[in-house]
């Protein structure tokens, strides 16, 4: 469905219980809130889950100031002032979606009841050639202006370790998306705001652990061993950023478990959360 915030026709989905505990689900950078189908059957029935495309990601219009992590983290918590949600909400994302979670935490503390974040962006400089690509002038702009079957599927093998999940389905979409209008000035915006050809920007990184930790929220850090995109070193570093931080590695998964062991993923999400009731 399709909501209209702040002007902005934004897309996002709803289900569950609205009187159950409100579980924000982000994606990542290029994704859509599809990456997060696979959980919407196991916990739509303990949880009201609020999933959403990001402004300029997916089906949904960008917003009209280049896109950063406060714009993105303020664009979460506007969707929640339009859907009337005001409790404290469980925030889950995934790469590019954890650090929006992280940052909608630290710009909004009484918002926020934990965070999981998922094989998620800000503990490491890593990161997979394309998107160290992307950032330099002229070629990124080619990279975006039109993606093909060859390169989508290319993308979609690079998320996840088991090719048999890299379907036509998957590949359809991304295609779809990359046809949207905002989708390759977002993607370029964001890349080059986080990160340069040599990876991740480390002062972002910095000043948004050190924010996080003082806010001090349960959390849940979350990464699949095989993951292609933000190795599964990153996940050491997250232990040494959030000491107080429940970690758990899937071994033989890449970029996404929550689409590539969904079962496990849903039960560890379900286990946490619950344990830690925000209303």
């Amino acid at each position: 469905m399709h909501i209209d915030v702040r002007g902005r026709r934004t897309r996002i989905r709803l289900a569950g219980d609205p009187r159950s505990q409100p579980l924000v689900l982000l994606h990542g950078i290029g994704r859509t809130l599809n990456d997060w189908d696979e959980q919407f059957p196991r916990l739509s029935s303990q949880f009201r889950l609020i999933a959403i495309d990001l402004p300029g990601s997916g089906f949904s219009e960008r917003s009209a100031q280049p896109t950063t992590l406060p714009v993105l983290a303020r664009a979460v918590l506007d969707v929640l002032d339009e859907i009337g949600e005001s409790r404290p909400v469980h925030l889950a994302g995934n790469s590019l979606g954890g650090a929006v979670a992280m940052q909608v935490a630290v710009l909004a503390p009484p918002r926020a009841a934990s965070l999981t974040l998922v094989d998620s962006a800000g503990f490491g400089t890593r990161v997979a050639l394309a998107l160290r690509l992307m950032t330099v002038p002229r070629l990124g702009e080619v990279m975006t202006r039109r993606v093909t079957r060859a390169s989508a599927r290319m993308m979609e093998r690079t998320s996840l370790a088991d090719p048999a999940l890299v379907t036509r389905t998957r590949i359809d979409r991304a295609i779809a998306v990359s046809r949207q209008p905002d989708t390759g000035a977002v993607m370029l915006e964001t890349a080059r705001e986080l990160a340069t050809m040599r990876g991740i920007k480390a002062q972002w990184r910095a000043e948004l652990l050190d924010a996080v930790d003082a806010v001090g929220l349960p959390t849940l850090v979350v990464w699949g061993e095989a993951d292609r995109v933000l190795p599964n070193s990153h996940l050491r570093a997250a232990r040494a950023a959030l000491r107080d931080a429940q970690t758990r590695l899937f071994p033989k998964v890449g970029h996404m478990p929550q689409i590539e062991v969904p079962d496990a993923f849903a039960e560890l999400i379900t286990t946490f959360v619950e344990s830690r009731p925000g209303l």
